[in-house]
């Protein structure tokens, strides 16, 4: 009897918080980046660019020092940096054919400087830095979800639009230089929109937590998917399960919602990962 008088108190407690705004806005926020997230994601896994969402996230943060340094809209400057540290990336990955990896170390590694330059310039007085590293369910404001609106309205149209180009770049990117396709521009769009994810992510799970949000529920996906389309479709729906569970668990708990959020959808994974062993006609035949 106490057992279940516990449960309906937590979830009379759940339900609570729909009553108060900022956890509305974090439960948009948080269902947009569970669709943003892992549609970039999969695009990067499969082009053995996982550690890309990482470096764009440390840029990320960099922009968002400077924006605090400037006085003004810290996302903004975060998304800005992002796109223009995307096209300096793909710019690097063309110079160094044979080594595409150095295009991301060299990336992060200015990140984490610039970063250090900018909050030393700032300062840190006042400031959640708390927040910014691994999200705040308090912390996202209306402009954040419109602006995270926005980028997934225009990340998943160009998906849309660009679908076969998109994949056939990413699976092949000589043939698809042979077959006529723009890959130069390609890269560049999809650097892109790599950058809109993560500026977009980065006010629910943190900066230094992003990129889990576009590779884990991707890693689990691909272990039950049979296609392309499913693991796109499942990654979607693992993303928002670990969004759901994860902000309700940081709400609940009062944890930061990025490590409930990367946990979950490591359950998940986890989760996958056993139903694969214990079905093993689950996933790619």
């Amino acid at each position: 009897m106490a057992g279940l008088t516990g449960l309906v108190g937590m979830v009379q407690s759940l339900a609570a918080m729909f009553q108060y705004d900022f956890m509305v806005r974090a439960l948009a926020a948080g269902t947009l980046v569970g669709l943003l997230a892992p549609v970039v994601g999969l695009f990067l896994v499969l082009r053995r660019l996982s550690l890309m969402g990482d470096a764009l996230a440390h840029v990320a943060l960099a922009g968002l020092a400077g924006g605090l340094w400037l006085g003004v809209y810290p996302t903004g400057a975060a998304l800005g940096l992002a796109a223009a540290a995307g096209a300096a990336m793909e710019a690097l990955r063309a110079r160094y054919r044979r080594h595409g990896e150095l295009a991301v170390a060299i990336t992060l590694s200015t990140a984490v400087a610039l970063a250090a330059v900018f909050f030393s310039l700032g300062g840190t007085a006042g400031l959640d830095l708390f927040a910014y590293l691994f999200g705040s369910v308090l912390t996202v404001a209306p402009a954040d979800v419109t602006l995270i609106g926005a980028l997934t309205v225009v990340v998943l149209a160009v998906v849309a639009a660009l679908y076969r180009d998109l994949l056939a770049v990413t699976l092949d990117e000589q043939l698809a230089q042979v077959a006529g396709l723009p890959v130069g521009a390609l890269n560049a769009l999809f650097t892109m929109m790599a950058a809109a994810g993560v500026a977009a992510s980065m006010r629910v799970v943190g900066v230094l937590l992003v990129s889990s949000l576009m590779v884990l529920p991707v890693a689990a996906s691909l272990q039950v998917a049979r296609s392309f389309r499913g693991a796109l479709g499942l990654a979607v729906v693992f993303a928002q399960a670990a969004v759901w569970v994860g902000l309700s668990t940081a709400y609940w708990m009062n944890l930061p919602p990025g490590a409930t959020v990367v946990l979950a959808a490591v359950v998940v994974l986890l989760g996958t990962l056993v139903a694969r062993r214990v079905w093993p006609e689950l996933g790619p035949a």
